[in-house]
This record gives structure tokens, sequence and C-alpha cells, in this order.
């Protein structure tokens, strides 16, 4: 993977990569082997983007379908080692987020619902519409507003619950 390549097809996105893989990863060396894991198949895919939808759109199917596929996998493959030392200062500042007490308890609430509520709840907070939503999900748009509706009810349970 070419310096180019992480400065024009990982580093723009890398924000969404990063939400995607906290959300479906229970450590940070899960999060940094998903997070290795979606640029790895963002460089094997690239000549797949075939510009149908925005580039966003199709980082963040991506990226869902690939902490999809690690979290069903008991052994994870690990092919590139990111040491934190070479990355941009910009992912280093990204990383920062782990640190917010909120945010964290936020991400562990997540965490606790099914798969697919977690990838409409991520999608939903990071304001994308119904309709953007269901094209990254490949589903039905009229379904995604009932489904936040009830995903929020859930996670005000679990909040409320564990007294974050």
């Amino acid at each position: 993977m070419s310096n180019d390549f992480y400065t024009t097809s990982i580093l723009p996105y890398s924000a969404i990569i990063i939400k995607i893989c906290r959300v479906y990863s229970n450590s940070q060396q899960d999060f940094e082997d998903y997070f290795q894991e979606v640029c790895l198949q963002i460089w094997r895919s690239r000549n797949n983007f075939k510009g149908n939808s925005k580039k966003t759109t199709w980082i963040y199917r991506l990226s869902l379908n690939v902490c999809l596929t690690l979290l069903k996998k008991e052994d994870k493959y690990r092919v590139v080692h990111i040491n934190s030392n070479n990355l941009p200062d910009r992912f280093i500042e990204d990383k920062q987020a782990f640190t917010d007490k909120d945010l964290s308890k936020l991400y562990e609430s997540i965490k606790q619902l099914s798969e697919v509520d977690r990838a409409i709840i991520t999608l939903y907070l990071e304001e994308l519409s119904y309709k953007e939503i269901a094209q990254i999900l490949g589903t039905n748009t009229n379904n995604i507003g009932v489904k936040i509706k009830r995903i929020k009810n859930r996670l005000k349970k679990i909040l409320t619950k564990n007294k974050f």
C-alpha cells in the first residue's frame, strides 16, 4: 500500500473507518486489527468502486462488511501490523476519542445491541439520511425510521439500567 493511496483513499475516510471499527471491537488490539483489515480490503477493492454511489457510502458498506466478517471468525486473519509510531498525526488525534468517558459509555451501550442495530445507530449518529443508511445496508428506506426509533428506546433502557 503506497503512501499516496493511504493519503487519498484511507486518511480522508479514517473517521468513518475508526467509528465502524470501534463499534465492533472489544479491545484496542481488536480495534487495530479491524482497522488494518478494513484498510487492506479498501486497497484490494479499490478498482471495484464503480461510482454508482458516493465514495463514503462504499467505504461505510465495505467497513461494515469487513467488521461483521471478522466478528464471525474465531481466529482473526492478521496480515499487516500498523505501529502507532508510523501513523499520521491525524489518525493519532482520532484515537484520542477512546479517552472520552461519555463517548466510551455510549459505545459500550451500542455494543450491547445486535450487529445490524449497531450498524444502523452508528450510521444514524453519523447524521446520514435514512436513504443513505438503507443504501449502505442494502435494505428498505421505510424500515430505517422504525428501526432507529426502536434502537433509541433500547439504548435508553440500557443506559438507564447500567446507570452510565
